[in-house]
């Protein structure tokens, strides 16, 4: 029977499939697992800057945003945290109240802020989608291992002072991959120095915001009901992002398109999570 994590992970042009067996199998249902078991408020941090570029990437902002809204029908409060580069993204898609900005700044500074922010916000989890991490020395690196550290709020933070956390990627520097780091460095295409930030549950998929729909997917099975959003609502929600100032990682450019895949294949992935769900049994209420 195909799952949840079989198609978040297909497509894998990256080799992150390769992780897998260092994951439970149902890393997805663990995950959501999680979140049911801790009501509350969750925080959900996002935002790739991407240097040749000089603007965000569309992976990450989409997934956070459905993320958000399915945990918002299912009764908790959300609120998304990044930085000043990828805070725009969000408008016009959620409440400004909703959106933290998160300064970059020292280590010094940034765990205060963030030490500060979880004692105010009280989170009943943590949660970051394509989000870089630090590597051994603190620092950030992109895909090709350049130094990116000047453009990250040091999100890490809250994943090192929360007990509850989440981290989906899908490229081995991001905010979780600390929990498979040790492997990473032997996979083709994965990188040499790896993320260093663990979490208590690691998503991985083939495209981080697939990784977030896997989550919702597993909600779904364990709520009854297809929190999932259409494949025109993603669709547009990615138009909207690249409106405010996104691009796509792999263009380099701002084109209707996450990390390579277009609008198209994009929606084939979410349709065969509905597809699933239709499958066992849990309607599309939204197509």
């Amino acid at each position: 029977m195909t799952t949840i994590e079989d198609i978040i992970l297909s497509r894998d042009w990256r080799n992150i499939a390769l992780l897998r067996p260092f994951l439970p199998d149902d890393f997805c249902s663990q995950a959501a697992r999680l979140i049911l078991n801790t009501p509350g408020r969750v925080l959900i941090a996002t935002g790739f800057y991407i240097t040749r570029a000089g603007a965000s990437e569309t992976d990450g902002p989409p997934g956070a945003y459905f993320m958000g809204r399915a945990l918002q029908a299912m009764g908790y409060q959300v609120t998304y945290v990044s930085d000043h580069y990828s805070t725009p993204l969000f408008e016009g898609l959620v409440d400004p109240d909703d959106v933290v900005e998160f300064p970059i700044a020292d280590a010094e500074t940034s765990e205060a802020f963030a030490v500060d922010l979880l004692e105010k916000l009280q989170p009943s989890v943590v949660i970051a989608i394509e989000r870089c991490s630090f590597t051994t020395p603190g620092r950030y690196l992109n895909a090709r291992g350049e130094d990116t550290s000047e453009y990250h709020a040091k999100l890490d933070y809250l994943f090192k002072h929360h007990d509850n956390t989440i981290g989906i990627g899908d490229g081995g520097n991001e905010i979780g991959m600390g929990n498979v780091a040790e492997h990473i460095p032997a996979i083709d295409k994965l990188p040499d120095d790896p993320a260093t930030t663990t979490v208590s549950q690691l998503i991985i998929a083939s495209v981080s915001n697939w990784g977030g729909y896997g989550l919702i997917a597993a909600l779904s099975l364990m709520a009854g009901w297809n929190l999932l959003p259409s494949v025109e609502e993603e669709k547009e929600v990615i138009r909207t992002i690249v409106g405010n100032g996104a691009i796509d990682a792999k263009a380099g450019e701002p084109v209707f398109a996450v990390d390579g895949f277009s609008l198209k294949e994009n929606g084939q992935t979410l349709a065969e999570l509905h597809t699933m769900l239709d499958e066992q049994g849990i309607i599309s209420t939204d197509g």
